[in-house]
């Protein structure tokens, strides 16, 4: 149940009071026309007088809300009133109408949202602002309301299109709210279609080589949960903000979370704040964004949800598609090509499962590009991808959906020797090439390949058979 309290009632709130005496949970209304309070309590609508501008009043209603709405006609006056209520509530979820606190690009930094006018009212209010998204809308606003300094968001390293979009709508939410921030990130973005993203909508990015570059006063993950899997920083760093949609075993103590699997991207969580919060959607945020979408859904063709379509029919207006197509067609690199010729020459198949491993690598991007290509092979339900450089043995998956949760296959193969992670039909891990170190000479590279391999598809055999046997 979600309490709310109305502040101020208006002619919209006596227009509407038949129908908020029906919401659930405990409703009330405070304003200091007695008449009007009178009128309510006749239509059977708990009512209160006092001085709505006054924190002494707010304080004093006799609910303790979870959202508060404010209904007054006089601008000036609405927004002294939604500054005191969040002096009183400070956690609270506030609305207004745009009539009454200005546009998008006016509301006054109390206020969380502004509704349109008619039944949307109604309908946001009782259904969108209660329960588990109320307490993030409003857990996500007091976190970056709390912080002075710079906010650095970080995401996994050689970030993704999901994972670089979602950074931008975190910077723009945190702007917002009047907070510095930049995006950062480890290792490079050699895939060309990322290289296109953030050539073509002019990202500023700043790269990381070693974690005491990255500076700032607090950090932000997005598109993964736990320092230290899947980027460069320490673990147990001390982390403000999470938001990623890949299951996980273990999170990180952080002021605020937001982990769903529950949507193919973690582009598509952060379209609730945008809008609940009133920004404008740039058109380079919203190109990324639909971009994100589309990468991590494979088309809309892989772990979507209804919320995916949703925020992508929500981001189709705002977005530039001519720069959408522009990024999806770039031209494969010489490397790339290569990868992928020597993942179709090294591949092992056994049943409907292709694992194979390309040797030494320069870009670990052209091992998910090549777990893509492969998996459109005939009669192929996964593939592994792997290769490695002088330290790290880096591995890219890939499965079509609802055959085996290729997340969980990960975790259980290599968790306990490196960082894994991912969700059912995309995963990833990195390993420190360990005991193969020694083998360094050129003339060597075989042995070495063939040692990595044997090591790695049984890791992959045992956890299939483990997750076979639970299933």
């Amino acid at each position: 149940m979600v309490d709310r309290l109305v502040l101020g009632c208006g002619d919209l709130c006596l227009s509407l009071s038949s129908t908020i005496r029906d919401w659930e949970g405990e409703l009330l209304v405070l304003d200091p026309d007695e008449h009007r309070v009178e009128h309510l309590r006749d239509l059977s609508v708990s009512a209160e007088t006092g001085d709505v501008t006054k924190t002494e009043a707010i304080r004093a209603a006799s609910i303790e809300p979870d959202v508060i709405i404010v209904l007054m006609d006089d601008r000036e006056r609405a927004t002294e009133v939604a500054y005191a209520a969040r002096d009183v509530y400070p956690e609270a979820y506030v609305l207004s109408l745009p009539g009454v606190t200005g546009t998008s690009s006016q509301v006054p930094a109390a206020v969380d949202s502004v509704l349109s006018p008619g039944s949307m009212v109604l309908d946001a209010i009782d259904d969108n602002y209660g329960g588990v998204l109320h307490e993030q809308l409003a857990g996500l606003r007091t976190t970056l309301q709390g912080m002075s300094g710079t906010l650095v968001i970080c995401t996994h390293d050689n970030p993704d299109p999901d994972a670089l979009g979602a950074a931008l709508a975190l910077r723009a939410i945190a702007e917002r709210f009047e907070v510095s921030a930049e995006i950062c990130y480890f290792g490079d973005i050699s895939h060309q279609e990322n290289r296109a993203f953030v050539n073509l909508l002019d990202v500023s990015l700043r790269q990381l080589e070693r974690p005491a570059d990255i500076g700032g006063d607090h950090l932000a993950l997005v598109d993964h949960s736990r320092p230290g899997v899947n980027d460069q920083l320490p673990q147990g760093m001390p982390i403000d903000i999470v938001i990623d949609h890949h299951p996980a075993e273990e999170l990180p103590d952080a002021d605020f979370m937001d982990v769903r699997s529950s949507v193919g991207a973690t582009s598509t969580l952060l379209i609730d704040y945008l809008e609940r919060y009133d920004i404008d959607i740039g058109t380079d945020v919203a190109t990324g964004l639909l971009y994100g979408i589309r990468v991590d859904t494979r088309n809309f063709g892989r772990e979507t949800t209804g919320a995916d379509f949703e925020a992508a029919a929500t981001l189709l207006p705002h977005a530039d598609l001519d720069a959408l197509e522009r990024i999806e067609s770039p031209s494969m690199s010489p490397y790339t090509l290569e990868t992928i010729g020597r993942a179709i020459q090294n591949r092992r198949v056994e049943g409907t499962i292709l694992t194979s491993c390309v040797g030494s690598i320069q870009s670990r991007d052209s091992l998910a590009q090549a777990a893509d290509r492969l998996l459109e092979l005939e009669a192929i339900d996964m593939t592994v991808v792997y290769g490695y450089t002088d330290e790290t043995i880096y591995l890219s998956g890939r499965a079509k959906a609802g055959r085996l949760d290729l997340g969980f296959v990960f975790r259980r193969a290599f968790d306990d020797i490196g960082s894994a992670g991912g969700h059912e039909s995309m995963a990833g891990a990195q390993l420190p090439l360990g005991i193969f170190e020694a083998v360094e000479t050129e003339t060597e590279e075989n042995g070495l390949r063939s040692m990595v391999a044997g090591q790695i598809e049984n890791r992959i055999d045992d956890a299939l058979d483990t997750r076979r046997r639970e299933r």
